[in-house]
């Protein structure tokens, strides 16, 4: 047994979890990972793995890099396993790791592709290239005096290049519209922080809204943070939205979670193999908003320590849970680290809720796993939650004061909102995510001199209204993707492209807190809990 804050060994989320440093033998050593005898006889199965690693490193026709074998075949073995344990290479885990710890070392900026070149649409004020004099809307052609542009440039490979240890030395070719050539800068990484907040702000009066990304390092410090400004500001309401939080530490899910609780009630426990590896979280009684009303927002991309959150607050009938159902993980990863700084992330331990509920989904195989999202929305439970069979045996339990809920597939919310359909139509579809944004992009580089006298989101939105944006949207998509203007579906569609496109655009001025509060004006799951919170 636990009190909240004795510190957690352990962590949660869909691909990444807390490193306890424990050291794994190199395949390859004297000393295989999987053991073996010899190169021809083995004690067990297991140790056939060692002797064949022993056997092709000694006796393979061409030189092999063992190594580099090892990193093939261990993602192949963890498959076997279930959907959560995963390989990640050095390279990988450090990539993981950064959101969640709060910080990388990089040079500040935010970019998109477009065109096969990297576009600055952001740069992270205070950050090294906002002080060399990089601008939005700056093109990146060059890094370290090689061309930075073609179509092998993607998402990962920018990431990897651009960010570094901190101190070191980055130099950027850029291309800027009315310059004359490119433009050099010699950046210095350093430190860019990480924001688990996306937005924190009164979305009406008495009360608050805070969007929580992922459950990190300094996630609990700053969701504190975000609520004391709230409270400041005259909130004595909460909607915390964990829409799209695929999770992350389990020590802040508890933490944030036990802000809201009385002392003593339950927050979550795990449980390993045996009985004996039980941990269990209480409340410790000091939380700051034992007594304000809470809403917790969820969708299909809620995940573990999100779940974590949800389940705790529904399970002891503390708040009302308002969106689509949850993704259903309800497994725990602890980091090994083997010795060439890569790790395994295994699953010891399955984390159950209050009640007791598991809300871990089925996962047969692979394929059923991954799909069972897509299953979703052809079966209708986007539409509407019954479709959705709950297990009335096993998956059937009770909250604290009596009410029915289910586990095994994630946290089914008290007051179901369905996907939005307004406005969506063949023709919306057809524009998809990626021509909204290439045109706001478009847009914003083309028109960014007036756009920066907006000194407010409500004055710039304010703006695009007026600016018939969803026909030079279509006048756009039928030039660069070709596809065919339909007045009708146009029309129908207006309202929603005009909030899509004004939400992108003003991000580009104003950031993530701009963006997701334009959005919010006309979110199906936001107006509910809006309205709910109101009525009460």
């Amino acid at each position: 047994m636990k009190n909240i804050l004795y510190p957690l060994g352990l962590a949660l989320a869909v691909v990444v979890g807390i490193t306890i440093g424990k050291r794994i033998s190199k395949m390859g050593d004297s000393s295989p990972l999987w053991g073996g005898q010899n190169f021809f006889t083995t004690s067990n199965e297991a140790g056939k793995f060692g002797a064949l690693f022993n056997l092709i490193n000694e006796r393979y026709v061409d030189s092999v890099n063992v190594d580099s074998v090892a990193e093939a075949a261990i993602p192949t073995i963890l498959e076997k396993l279930d959907p959560h344990t995963v390989y990640l290479s050095n390279t990988d885990m450090q990539i993981a790791n950064d959101d969640l710890e709060g910080s990388f070392s990089g040079i500040g900026v935010q970019f998109s592709i477009e065109e096969d070149t990297v576009m600055i649409s952001n740069v992270i004020s205070g950050g090294p290239c906002e002080k060399k004099g990089v601008r939005a809307g700056d093109r990146i052609v060059k890094v370290d005096g090689k061309d930075f542009t073609g179509k092998s440039i993607n998402n990962n490979f920018v990431v990897k290049t651009l960010r570094g240890k901190k101190g070191s030395h980055v130099k950027l070719g850029i291309c800027r519209k009315g310059a004359n050539g490119l433009i050099d800068f010699d950046i210095v990484r350093d430190d860019i922080s990480v924001s688990s907040i996306d937005i924190s702000y009164m979305i009406a009066p008495e009360v608050g809204f805070v969007r929580v990304n992922k459950f990190g390092e300094n996630t609990y410090r700053e969701f504190m943070e975000s609520l004391v400004g709230l409270q400041k500001c005259g909130a004595k309401k909460f909607i915390v939205d964990l829409r799209e939080n695929s999770g992350g530490y389990l020590r802040a899910a508890t933490y944030m979670v036990n802000e809201f609780l009385m002392k003593d009630q339950k927050i979550v426990y795990t449980r390993g193999r045996t009985d004996e590896d039980r941990e269990d979280y209480f409340a410790d009684g000091r939380g700051h908003f034992q007594d304000f009303p809470i809403t917790v927002l969820i969708n299909e991309w809620s995940a573990s320590a999100s779940e974590i959150f949800a389940g705790a607050i529904q399970d002891n009938d503390r708040g009302t849970i308002i969106g689509r159902r949850s993704f259903g993980k309800g497994l725990v990863q602890q980091s090994f680290q083997l010795d060439n700084n890569s790790e395994v992330r295994l699953t010891i331990a399955r984390y159950y809720t209050p009640s007791g509920r598991c809300i871990q989904k089925p996962y047969k195989n692979e394929k059923e796993y991954t799909d069972e999202i897509m299953e979703r929305y052809s079966n209708g439970e986007m539409d509407d939650s019954s479709k959705y069979k709950h297990d009335e045996g096993e998956d059937k339990f009770t909250t604290v004061g009596g009410r029915v809920v289910y586990g095994g597939g994630g946290i089914t919310p008290d007051i179901f909102v369905g996907v939005n359909k307004q406005g969506v139509n063949s023709y919306f579809r057809a524009l998809n995510d990626r021509v909204l944004y290439d045109f706001a992009f478009f847009y914003t580089d083309t028109n960014r001199e007036q756009l920066s006298k907006y000194k407010s989101k409500e004055e710039l939105v304010k703006f695009l209204n007026t600016q018939g944006l969803d026909r030079k949207l279509a006048d756009y998509a039928k030039t660069k993707a070709g596809i065919k203007v339909n007045p009708t579906m146009l029309n129908e569609s207006k309202d929603l492209i005009q909030n899509r496109l004004n939400a992108c655009i003003v991000r580009n001025f104003f950031g993530d807190e701009g963006f997701f509060s334009v959005l919010n004006e006309i979110d199906p799951i936001v107006k509910k809990a809006l309205s709910f919170n109101l009525e009460k």
